[in-house]
């Protein structure tokens, strides 16, 4: 019976590039089987410590890091020694020392083949995230790997890109007054992950007033008015939390930190 492992992915940043690596090493072996917990914006010794906690729970755990800061590397791999838990930076042979843990031979497959079928699956995600932009083609959300919920211009679409540039099928629907969410989405046995994004009320109407400007609109008082906005907002919270759906301030946050938080919920509903 093949021993099954759980593998700590710890980034200090978005955690894209340890992503990337390591789909390209376990491509390299046909036996390997592993559940994946990933970590994001690692900065702290404190969050170290929390990590290794975890990881020291599990019976085969194997962590791979990317963290540019020399001391915080050297803490983890320090505590990782501690507890015996193999600890690996990404800059390190890998596929030897994956060989030697998981006492099998590499396939050495070259890796072309692989970026190969994750550019068709980014590709298809693209195509998917783009006609299910701003709430079009309700009819088949079924399809989505993510959903994502908010009122205007809080950074629905470009978050949805960058998620589909990473191979997701993502949908965005805006709340406005006249837009259904489709019931499938309030069944409780989907399995679409759905996020619900809010921000902060003023910075909302600076987003909206300089968008305007842009666009020479008038005659939508409503739309920059900050009264609204708060309601707007808060209708969106109690409809999040009328169903459960996770939420995510997105406030200060850049994109990529966004869709870092988004895929943390999706690997943990996906792993329920």
């Amino acid at each position: 019976m093949d021993i099954k492992h759980d593998i700590y992915l710890i980034s200090d940043s978005t955690g894209e590039t340890i992503d990337r690596i390591f789909l390209a090493l376990k491509a390299q072996f046909k036996n390997f089987e592993y559940d994946n917990h990933q970590f994001s914006f690692t900065r702290t010794e404190n969050q170290v410590l929390k990590i290794i906690e975890l990881a020291k729970k599990q019976k085969e755990p194997i962590i791979l890091y990317t963290i540019v800061d020399e001391k915080l590397a050297k803490n983890l791999e320090e505590n990782a020694k501690k507890n015996n838990i193999p600890c690996f930076s990404v800059l390190g042979d890998l596929i030897l020392n994956f060989s030697k843990l998981l006492n099998q031979k590499a396939s050495h497959i070259p890796s072309g083949q692989h970026t190969l079928e994750e550019h068709y699956k980014r590709i298809e995600a693209i195509q998917f995230t783009m006609s299910h932009d701003d709430g079009k083609k309700l009819d088949d959300i079924i399809k989505s790997d993510i959903v994502l919920l908010g009122v205007s211009r809080t950074s629905k679409t470009p978050t949805s890109m960058y998620l589909a540039n990473r191979g997701y099928k993502t949908a965005n629907i805006p709340l406005v007054m006249d837009q259904k969410i489709p019931e499938e989405l309030k069944s409780k046995n989907n399995k679409i992950c759905i996020v619900g994004l809010v921000t902060d009320p003023e910075r909302l109407a600076d987003v909206r007033r300089n968008r305007v400007t842009m666009m020479n609109e008038t005659n939508i008082k409503e739309y920059t008015d900050l009264k609204s906005i708060k309601e707007e907002i808060d209708r969106s919270k109690k409809l999040f939390k009328k169903y459960n759906w996770p939420t995510i301030d997105v406030t200060r946050k850049s994109v990529e930190e966004s869709a870092a938080s988004i895929l943390k919920i999706f690997e943990i509903q996906k792993s329920k």
